[in-house]
């Protein structure tokens, strides 16, 4: 019974010309992508890398760089021309989401059609700044690596850091065509597919060192069974939402008609802040580490050490960062003053709630309240490698990250989301269709309307 339902749904996917144009022209981007990620920039010796990422996973994961390498799809690792891939793009749009909340100037030209497209534009040119200063330091680092660089100098600066920007500018474009012609959020769904690429390679080196017996038969079906409930949690909490109950009161229309009183509902996410608190925490934790390895100092080298993946410290520090984060975040993305307001504007009201400020303060509440299971989630699916490499004694590698899923499932999610939504639009187009042909059928009236 289920698998025919799920033949007729797919079957009426395809049965939709605008739905299957826009599948086949976000596939054909997504090609084109993962075409470009594996050709390596040239001048670059890639083992040196990925040896380097290696043992940088080996110790706790790889910090910053092994959470931009999972983003960009073990593309960083490897130094391939999309070896940035979106993330600029996304570092970008997120600096001035942020700055329309602190700037009101910004806020207002969110708020307006020529505004965003304005704040589009800037978007633009901030990706093509980030991207050069990344590429920049991405060469710097490269050369710091022992036979990484065979002709290390200027020359290698110039041409990395063409390369990677050029690249980046590319990605960009991919990800704002599949946003415009094609299905679903371009960026989104080029981050879900570099995830996705690296889900073959980690079964297979987990069923590798089953065969070497580093891990035994239990701890394999331990975490199998880990994976299942993370997989079942991440869906929960994503879909999760609190609904509150507003009333539409009875309104006059036009000519007289009068609209009938409707209730519906407010639905707010627990998890309203995505997977961006997680960013944002691993960001600054690996900030001592970083500082050891440019300062050759003692203090500098007892803080990172203090700070090291894996250690009692990292992980108080990550579940604060991550906790203080999310309702950072929330605050920024979600303003229940707006949400208030339109509400008033449309006549619907919170039953036993003034409208206005009081409403406002209301959904404020509710919000605050909401986000702690959503953040103390989002801690447990950060730290969730760490605690499995411990509890079943598993190597870090094989520790599947929850980052990784809640990014997957919540793409997966948006994105079905949006085909049931074009598919219901079909239906309602063709409905009107119907009705087009009906009253093309009919008699033409006379003078007079009759």
């Amino acid at each position: 019974m289920a698998q025919s339902n799920a033949a007729a749904a797919v079957s009426s996917v395809f049965r939709t010309p605008e739905l299957k144009d826009k599948i086949v022209f976000t596939l054909l981007c997504l090609l084109v992508y993962r075409i470009g990620a594996h050709i390596t920039a040239p001048g670059i010796d890639t083992q040196a890398l990925i040896d380097f990422f290696a043992n940088q996973g080996k110790q706790g994961g790889g910090g910053l760089l092994g959470l931009y390498d999972l983003f960009t799809g073990g593309q960083l690792s490897r130094a391939t021309v999309f070896a940035l891939g979106i993330m600029p793009y996304i570092s970008a749009s997120i600096f001035l989401q942020i700055a329309g909340a602190v700037v009101p100037q910004v806020e207002k030209m969110q708020k307006d059609e020529e505004g965003r497209k304005k704040i589009n534009q800037w978007t633009r040119y901030a990706t093509v700044v980030l991207a050069a200063v990344q590429a920049w330091g991405f060469a710097l680092f490269t050369e710091s690596l022992t036979g990484a660089i065979a002709h290390p100098g200027m020359a290698f600066r110039f041409q990395m850091a063409f390369f990677l920007t050029t690249g980046a500018i590319f990605v960009m474009w991919l990800g704002e065509q599949i946003t415009e012609r094609g299905l679903g959020n371009g960026a989104s769904l080029i981050i879900f597919f570099s995830i996705v690429e690296r889900i073959w390679p980690g079964i297979g080196t987990t069923f590798g060192f089953v065969n070497t017996g580093a891990i035994g038969s239990f701890s394999l079906l331990v975490l199998a069974v880990l994976m299942v409930a993370v997989v079942a949690g991440v869906v929960a909490i994503t879909m999760a939402a609190r609904r509150i109950l507003i009333q539409i009161p009875q309104r006059t229309m036009a000519r007289g008609r009068m609209r009938e009183a409707a209730r519906s509902f407010i639905p707010l996410r627990i998890n309203t802040a995505g997977v961006m608190p997680i960013v944002f925490a691993q960001s600054i934790i690996v900030v001592p580490g970083a500082f050891a390895q440019f300062f050759k100092n003692t203090t500098a080298q007892r803080i990172s050490e203090l700070f090291a993946p894996g250690s009692a410290w990292y992980l108080i520090a990550s579940a604060v960062l991550i906790l203080f984060f999310t309702y950072f975040y929330t605050s920024i993305i979600f303003n229940p003053i707006d949400l208030a307001e339109n509400l008033k504007k449309q006549g619907g009201f919170i039953p036993g709630v003034r409208p206005g400020a009081k409403t406002a303060e209301y959904i404020d509440q509710v919000v605050t309240r909401i986000t702690l299971p959503g953040a103390l989630f989002l801690t447990a699916i950060a730290l969730l490698p760490v605690l499995i490499s411990r509890l079943v004694n598993v190597p870090n590698s094989v520790s599947f990250g929850g980052t990784s899923l809640l990014i997957v499932v919540g793409v997966a999610l948006d994105t079905l989301a949006q085909v049931q939504q074009h598919l219901l639009l079909r239906k309602y187009d063709g409905f009107m269709k119907k009705g087009k042909l009906k009253i093309r059928g009919r008699q033409q009236p006379g003078p007079g309307g009759f």
